[in-house]
């Protein structure tokens, strides 16, 4: 019996050395590590147990029949980061580049249906070359049986996708249904067909740096959430993700220990300049009203006019939406309500309560937004606040104009409790355009238009460029100053923490795609 266990010892050791040292030297070659050096140091040292490690591929076509590698391309199984249990599959792209086929595509669905079963989070480090050829249909179908329970933990479990080589093909339709993506600068890229393909169908000549890789896509295109500098960057981001978030739907999220103190920020009273046209860093307001050092911004780069991340407060995990009025004034378009609207529904269905500080004067007119459907991505960003069923607070800082004032968590949309600080300005539009178009004929006939039309602009400013009307109407639970925006949001967390809500009964909604 000992010597048969020696024997699969021997096997074991075979299968770490993941194909062999000269692949193992050639991926640290390209400034990559290996399958298992990355599930080393994403998991609290000695916790990872490691399932299907003996597992070989099947086919015997085109010379697979000559060398079988353990494990088939890809290390799986389950571990603690941080102490909370968490599953992965990590894809070896020193053994056949990585590709999936039968048997790699078995054992990333038995951890999937593991982690599902046990309610926990799932990890994807993906380094694939793609399909593998030689396999063919059953290597597609392997795909679609993980698009497929991808899909189904949407929402139950967290799902998050580190590219760490290449992703290309239907290969990238796994990550895109995960909850968050990291790619690695230089050394990873995403795209449905390569640069080849593009040359030969469009003509165009493009890079697979320009065309997939981590900073197209955490700029132009948002599709990966992180663009990390190297890998060990990359799965130190991965843990700092899972603090903020629950092991599932029906846990409620970390909650670090605090002592409350004296909680007023006289800083915060400084950053709204005098002039209301001035723009100002959202980043500086949220700073100064979370926990010191606590937010983590999610797709920084892309759709910058809306700032997302994850923040604690008095030790309290919750999402933070913001308006940016540094970019576009802070104005909603196409790709902030997008990426607004992706971060809601994520802190919805793990019970992450919801802070929006909102400046916005409207929604971005031109015939780009109407022709790229301002109307229905405007839309979504609406629908996932009104789908909310997490505690959700509002801060208006200063400009809540039109219906961007209702889209941004407003009470009339179900928000809790709303908050303003003096110098918010809640209206249809803002002063001057609104005594261009009420006072226009007055205007036109005085001896001085411009003279008037100031004088309308402050008469109209004095009417409604402030919160006191929508107060009075019970839209803003109250006035505030700014030095007393964290210890009464903290007030107001911990009143919301038992908050049940029931939407009500139906199959699921039918969100503006």
């Amino acid at each position: 019996m000992r010597e048969k266990f020696e024997r699969l010892e021997a096997k074991k050791s075979e299968a770490i050395l993941g194909g062999g040292e000269k692949r193992i030297e050639a991926q640290h070659k390209k400034g990559k590590l290996t399958a298992r050096e990355r599930i080393e140091l994403l998991f609290d040292k000695g916790t990872f147990e490691e399932i299907g490690m003996l597992v070989t591929h099947r086919s015997t076509n085109f010379g697979l029949d000559k060398q079988k590698f353990l494990g088939d391309g890809v290390v799986t199984g389950y571990g603690k980061i941080n102490g909370r249990m968490v599953y992965a599959f990590s894809q070896d792209f020193t053994v056949l580049g990585g590709s999936l086929a039968e048997a790699h595509a078995e054992k990333i669905v038995n951890i999937m249906d593991l982690a599902m079963k046990n309610g926990a989070p799932v990890i994807g480090l993906n380094d694939s070359g793609g399909a593998r050829i030689q396999e063919g249909v059953v290597s597609l179908g392997g795909y679609a049986d993980i698009f497929y329970r991808n899909t189904r933990s949407s929402g139950v479990i967290p799902q998050i996708s580190a590219i760490m080589g290449p992703c290309a093909g239907g290969a990238v339709y796994s990550p895109a249904l995960t909850d968050f993506i990291l790619m690695v600068e230089h050394t990873s890229y995403m795209f449905v067909t390569g640069p080849n393909v593009v040359k030969t169908v469009t003509n165009e000549d493009v890079t697979a740096e320009e065309l997939g890789g981590a900073d197209t896509h955490a700029s132009k295109s948002g599709v990966t959430h992180f663009a990390c500098e190297n890998e060990v960057e990359a799965l130190e981001r991965i843990k700092q993700l899972l603090s903020y978030m629950p092991s599932n739907c029906e846990d409620e999220p970390p909650m670090l220990p605090y002592e409350l103190g004296n909680e007023s920020r006289p800083a915060l009273n400084e950053i709204i300049p005098d002039n209301p046209n001035q723009p100002y860093d959202i980043r500086s307001v949220i700073d100064g009203t979370v926990d010191e050092d606590s937010f983590l911004e999610v797709h920084k780069d892309y759709a910058e006019n809306i700032v997302v991340g994850f923040a604690r407060l008095a030790g309290r995990s919750i999402g933070v939406v913001a308006n940016q009025p540094q970019v576009l004034a802070g104005v909603l378009d196409v790709n902030s309500s997008k990426k607004g609207a992706r971060f809601v529904r994520f802190c919805d269905c793990f019970n992450i309560p919801l802070l929006v500080f909102e400046d916005v004067p409207g929604f971005l007119p031109g015939t780009d937004q109407e022709w790229n459907a301002i109307i229905t991505n405007g839309a979504k960003l609406l629908y996932a606040f009104s789908e909310a069923t997490v505690p959700r607070v509002t801060v208006i800082t200063r400009k809540a104009y039109g219906g961007a004032y209702d889209v941004m968590n407003s009470k009339h949309i179900g928000a809790d409790m709303n908050f303003a600080w003096p110098s918010a300005e809640i209206a249809v539009m803002g002063a001057k355009g609104a005594a261009e178009i009420i006072f226009r004929k007055e205007i036109s006939e005085a001896s001085d238009p411009a003279a008037k039309l100031k004088e309308k602009e402050d008469e109209y400013a004095e009417l409604f460029a402030h919160p006191y009307n929508a107060a009075a109407r019970g839209y803003i639970d109250e006035i505030i100053l700014p030095e007393k925006t964290r210890e009464k949001l903290i007030r107001a967390f911990e009143m919301l923490e038992n908050k049940v809500e029931t939407l009500p009964k139906k199959k699921h909604g039918n969100i503006p795609l």
